[in-house]
């Protein structure tokens, strides 16, 4: 399932990180913006539990957040860029990394740095982000290793994709729900987003 997001908001943000204009310290504010609204979209879903508490004026039940375990997995280098907000959404949540190079004349990721806890029981839920889903490898790749090591309950995040790289993901993952800011129309001969924004690690990190 692949839900793109749609509010003026969002659009706002997102025409002004595809600015080329647009400063790093102005990026990174809105990729954590955008971040905080695709986190609420994905979810909605999550587990609850009702609690008694009391209010200064009366007794009465809330609900609160009943996941025992969340992984956060950013790819590196540019899902570091999301890890903030996602962290100040879910404060309580562990950290795993996967690290993933493009090749970049295949356009295939090169697996070279992972360190996420295996899975305890299958009822975790891993929340992987990355800015881009453009061929969707990194995408892929990233998912089926987190499967390998026993989750279940698997949701992506990223701000922009593009129709080729959602197709391959639909493909190899249909059960994992993905969550974008913006669908675009196609990929470049050098498998960047069109029209996109260029490079996200690049424009996260001042390293253009």
């Amino acid at each position: 399932m692949h839900t793109v997001l749609n509010h003026p908001l969002l659009e706002h943000r997102l025409s002004l990180m595809r600015d080329i204009a647009t400063p790093p310290k102005l990026f990174r504010e809105l990729v954590n913006e955008i971040t905080v609204f695709l986190a609420y979209e994905a979810l909605g879903d999550i587990k609850m539990r009702e609690i008694a508490i009391e209010t200064p004026v009366a007794k009465t039940v809330g609900r609160r957040v009943d996941e025992p375990r969340i992984i956060l997995v950013p790819i590196l280098r540019a899902g570091m860029g999301m890890l903030d907000a996602m962290l100040h959404v879910l404060p309580y949540a562990k950290v795993g990394v996967l690290g993933m190079q493009r090749d970049e004349t295949t356009a295939e990721p090169i697996p070279y740095y992972a360190k996420v806890p295996p899975a305890k029981n299958g009822e975790e839920l891993a929340i992987v982000i990355d800015p881009m889903l453009a061929t969707g490898g990194s995408a892929s790749d990233a998912v089926a290793q987190l499967k390998k090591l026993g989750y279940k309950r698997i949701k992506f995040l990223n701000i922009i994709s593009a129709p080729e790289g959602i197709a391959k993901f639909e493909k190899d993952h249909p059960d994992v729900g993905v969550f974008t800011a913006a669908k675009d129309e196609r990929l470049n001969s050098h498998y960047y987003i069109v029209p996109g924004l260029g490079d996200a690690g690049d424009r996260i990190f001042g390293t253009l």
